[in-house]
């Protein structure tokens, strides 16, 4: 079976987030921001990183037999894909944590809180958000035979289904970096991105594309435009608006594509999982050197475009080498073919995903 087409407006709506996660944090980096109470947007964002993970997972693996040779290719890619840069990014803030006077703005505090985050147990700053998605990442060859063989595995499914309900009914319990409490954003995404490889990729609609369009808008102001009806965020509610926006969105009508699927989106989200990571970092340091020589003015938007670069920079000098060593030394060693069952398990996924 071949290789799913690549869907460029979710490399896009992926770049939308990670800017909305910045933007999230510019209060923290500039306190003079902070009393203007803009909106923030960063969990709806994460919310879509979540949904976005799953609809990704169950499109480019769905269709795929689930092997044991399979099954290690997939999570030796996915482990490639996140824990060196992940890594990378918890020395860099650790050395900012204990460097002398430099007062970091979100520390990992000791060595013992190091070791947390080392073992992916930590949740200082953004870093929360990545236990939860590796450990989707061990949880999906469950949904991969329940999406891949439906009539096989009834009551696997069952079971399945009724976990997400009970995790709803429960508030999605647990600390934030546990899977059970952003599991239904997970599961409802992978749905999603399985129905997307079986009914077709794309769609001419103006009525899909216009509403690709305006839904993200509404998910994330609507806690804003009615705050008396707000719920609060994360529930099965927006878990399934996430999956809703990811699914249109990846339909790729025409007049939605001309936005998601733009050069700047796309670089953006070439990019986002290095921004999400190097971000504060960056803008923090960028403001430390630069508030004493410009007016804030000008160091706000100045902080935005070092960020950029600096996450441009760890994307094609960290994340995407340590990624391309790691998948290339698994598909030569020794250890693989050891344990793989067949030669034609091998898969390849697209860097932007």
């Amino acid at each position: 079976m071949g290789r799913p087409e690549h869907i460029a407006s979710l490399d896009g709506l992926r770049g939308l987030a990670a800017a909305l996660v910045v933007m999230a944090h510019i209060g923290l980096v500039f306190p003079s921001l902070a009393a203007i109470h803009l909106p923030v947007m960063g969990s709806e964002a994460v919310g879509l990183f979540f949904a976005l993970s799953g609809f990704l997972m169950a499109y480019l693996y769905g269709g795929q037999p689930v092997t044991r040779s399979t099954v290690l290719d997939f999570l030796v890619s996915r482990f490639a894909r996140i824990y060196p840069v992940y890594l990378v990014a918890v020395v860099v803030v650790m050395i900012l944590s204990i460097a002398p006077g430099l007062d970091y703005i979100q520390p990992i505090q000791g060595m013992k809180d190091f070791v947390r985050h080392v073992v992916l147990l930590g949740s200082s700053g953004v870093f929360w958000s990545v236990p939860p998605e590796i450990q989707f990442y061990l949880f999906f060859p469950v949904l991969w035979l329940c999406l891949g063989q439906p009539r096989q595995f009834p009551v696997l499914i069952a079971v399945l289904m009724a976990l997400v309900a009970i995790d709803g009914l429960l508030g999605l319990p647990g600390p934030g970096i546990l899977l059970p409490s952003k599991l239904p954003y997970f599961v409802f995404g992978a749905v999603a991105g399985r129905l997307h490889g079986l009914w077709g990729p794309a769609s001419r609609s103006p009525f899909i594309g216009l509403l690709a369009l305006l839904l993200p808008v509404l998910f994330m102001s609507y806690r804003y435009l009615l705050p008396t009806v707000d719920p609060g965020f994360w529930g099965v509610h927006s878990a399934f608006a996430s999956a809703i926006i990811v699914a249109l969105v990846a339909w790729q009508a025409p007049l939605s594509a001309r936005i998601f699927a733009s050069a700047p989106l796309r670089f953006l989200g070439a990019i986002s999982f290095s921004l999400y990571l190097f971000h504060v970092p960056a803008m923090f340091l960028a403001r430390r050197t630069l508030s004493g020589l410009l007016p804030e003015s000008l160091v706000i938007p100045l902080t935005f475009v070092i960020a950029g670069l600096a996450a441009w920079f760890v994307h094609v000098t960290v994340e995407m080498p340590a990624r391309q060593w790691l998948v290339g030394y698994w598909r030569k060693s020794g250890l693989r073919s050891g344990l793989v069952d067949t030669p034609t398990g091998k898969i390849e996924v697209p860097a932007s995903n």
